[in-house]
């Protein structure tokens, strides 16, 4: 859970609130029901989709989410897994009592730091990398996740060098983040052209 995790908080660090759920949904829905794993990260979800749509203003969906965030959240550890939860659990009543104080919300702290893209390792990365394409709009997440997979063979090599490279600049870059998907693209299609070029040959 820790890279899931780790990239989840990076991403909602970065502003991304509703993107952030990604990076833990497909991690929450393999937990047994009413785990402290799940309920945790079931609070967290309720927790960015209520800052998501306080900003949105949807007052009454995010009064709704930060309740039931709450009672999720219920009975775990005020550091549980390394999360500031006393802190998330005080924005969750602020939030709860006054929606407008989404304009400005709260950073998640993991243990003790701001967790940021800059924080993050290369797996952490490769999670944040794959949940961005899918949550956010103009990106081919079959691209991304092939290039993630490229770049997990170069690791495995001993090499990080070019898909490690992107991958982490897909991430941190998020001024430029359009123009590193399409140079991505590139590097992906010419990866796979070569590919294409050998399969069967042999068979």
């Amino acid at each position: 859970m820790d890279d899931s995790l780790r990239a989840g908080v990076a991403i909602y660090n970065a502003g991304a609130y509703r993107a952030a759920h990604g990076a833990w949904e497909s991690k929450w829905l393999s937990l047994e029901r009413d785990t402290d794993d799940e309920r945790f990260l079931h609070g967290l979800i309720q927790f960015t989709a209520a800052v998501h749509h306080a900003r949105d203003g949807n007052d009454s969906g995010a009064v709704g989410l930060a309740r039931s965030a709450r009672e999720y959240l219920d009975g775990l550890a005020d550091d549980y897994r390394g999360v500031d939860l006393a802190g998330v659990r005080e924005s969750l009543a602020r939030l709860e009592a006054d929606p407008g104080v989404a304009a400005d919300p709260p950073a998640l702290r993991l243990d003790d730091r701001v967790v940021t893209y800059d924080d993050l390792d290369f797996d952490a990365v490769a999670v944040a990398a794959e949940t961005l394409a899918e949550e956010l709009d103009g990106y081919d997440e079959s691209v991304v996740a092939d290039a993630v997979g490229y770049a997990h063979e170069e690791v495995a090599d001993g090499e990080q060098t070019q898909f490690t490279a992107m991958v982490f600049d897909f991430v941190r870059n998020e001024a430029q983040r359009g123009l590193v998907f399409q140079r991505l693209s590139e590097h992906v299609r010419r990866r796979r052209r070569r590919e294409d070029d050998v399969s069967g040959l042999f068979d």
